[in-house]
């Protein structure tokens, strides 16, 4: 689900909400209401050494917007983007407890699901432009 223009200039200011998750376990999951008129478009990293126990993909097996995650499979970029990567499967590397991010990163991307490992975060949302399933 890509954003542009002016709801992509709104998200980036975080105009349709934003959460702060600090903590083992925090947690921002879309996932468990079936539907979401909003999924997470940017997280920042607030602590150093902030690792997440689940990122998953927004419409997780839709990859033209495959993002890093935690599930194995939501990451292939190579046949949909006609990419080589040095994975010998095709695939990004999977993010694990193991990845550690600095404070003051953000990452971009759409997910439907994030937990903290360790650390702390906001996570910036963006209208799906419509309810749809997750």
């Amino acid at each position: 689900m890509a954003i542009s223009g002016t709801k992509a200039t709104e998200a980036a200011f975080g105009q349709y909400g934003s959460t702060y998750l600090t903590g083992d376990g925090a947690k921002m999951d879309f996932k468990t209401s079936g539907k979401s008129p909003k999924f997470i478009c940017a997280i920042t990293i607030l602590t150093a050494d902030t690792s997440f126990q689940t990122l998953t993909n927004h419409n997780s097996t839709r990859l033209d917007n495959a993002c890093i995650s935690t599930v194995d499979g939501e990451d292939e970029i190579d046949a949909e983007w006609q990419c080589a990567t040095a994975n010998t499967s095709n695939f990004a590397t999977v993010i694990t407890t193991s990845h550690t991010f600095p404070a003051g990163v953000t990452i971009y991307g759409a997910w439907s699901s994030v937990e903290l490992n360790a650390g702390s975060c906001i996570c910036y949302l963006a209208p799906t432009g419509k309810t749809v399933e997750v």
